[in-house]
């Protein structure tokens, strides 16, 4: 098993992050994760990278901010590979150390069975043609609405940029998930109204037995129905992580409904929503937290022409 974990952080370091012989190369890691974290240092050895690699502490939440020694290990190296329990994605940290040229993959949350299964194994290539066409129409797009099982969500996207998550980060300064496949976008601040059925699941709860349904208003959760909504809430806080903060389109045909958002938000077929930070992708709320929660099968309309029905794309 570590062997073939080896190997397929060897993989991954080549063709996803380009990863060369003497390069500045970290991965982050924390008590959870820290046995994937060493076959990614290994691999990164067996590369002749600069390989170094650093345990943390776990975070408490998604979002949550790193030490600031692991911040500035961050900025110094050239590859870093986040592989934690909860995701340093949507943090200072990884928005710094891209800024200063870093490249990065995020693994929250991932799993042995991720590594040796499913989203990790897609053919990347095909995985950026659909992400960078879905990435084009949310940055040319003005409304979403989102329609599942009679209920309805809209909000305004207009003057914000798609942001593309590729799985494939060569060049200076890229970054994104790991395994990969979503081209998501921030949400204007307090546009959303109407109410929406997360069925899939929900970072930091997992996949869900039953639906939860949210009601939002002038952009912001007022009401949560379900088995899970109280957990949710209570991550979430009672102030600015209850704001939509993104929304996301799955592009990746291998990713599977397991539990772990990482995965599940990359599913073709799938949108998701976020609730909490999203300055660090172009909007302005800053929550120290962000959720996910991700819905199978729905209906969206860009500008009010139907995109996915059912969860189909269409042509």
């Amino acid at each position: 098993m570590k062997k073939q974990l080896i190997e397929i952080s060897k993989y991954v370091l080549e063709t996803c992050l380009g990863l060369k012989e003497n390069e500045m190369f970290l991965v982050v890691t924390d008590d959870v994760k820290k046995e994937l974290g060493e076959s990614l240092y290994e691999a990164g050895k067996l590369l002749n990278a600069e390989a170094m690699l650093l345990v943390m502490e776990e975070r408490q939440k998604s979002g949550e901010e790193p030490p600031a020694t692991v911040t500035a290990a961050m900025i110094e190296s050239d590859v870093v590979v986040c592989i934690t329990e909860h995701s340093l994605t949507h943090t200072q940290a990884r928005k710094n150390a891209a800024s200063s040229g870093t490249r990065i993959a995020t693994m929250p949350g991932i799993t042995k069975d991720m590594f040796l299964e499913g989203a990790i194994s897609a053919d990347y290539s095909q995985v950026k043609i659909l992400t960078d066409r879905m990435t084009a129409i949310l940055t040319k797009g003005q409304t979403v609405r989102i329609d599942k099982d009679g209920y309805s969500l809209s909000f305004s996207i207009a003057g914000r940029d798609g942001i593309q998550s590729t799985g494939m980060y060569l060049n200076s300064g890229e970054s994104g998930n790991l395994p990969s496949g979503e081209a998501y976008i921030a949400p204007i601040e307090g546009s959303a109204n109407g109410k929406i059925v997360i069925d899939g699941s929900i970072a930091g709860i997992g996949k869900l037995d039953s639906p939860v349904l949210l009601t939002i208003d002038n952009g912001r959760i007022v009401n949560a129905e379900g088995e899970a909504a109280p957990k949710l809430l209570a991550i979430l806080g009672d102030t600015d992580g209850r704001f939509l903060g993104e929304f996301g389109i799955g592009t990746n045909d291998k990713a599977r409904i397991t539990g772990v958002v990482l995965e599940d938000e990359k599913v073709y077929g799938t949108i998701h929503v976020a609730f909490g930070s999203n300055n660090t992708f172009g909007g302005t709320i800053s929550a120290g937290v962000h959720i996910d929660g991700v819905v199978t099968k729905p209906d969206v309309y860009i500008n009010n022409e139907l995109l996915m029905e059912k969860g189909k794309l269409k042509k």
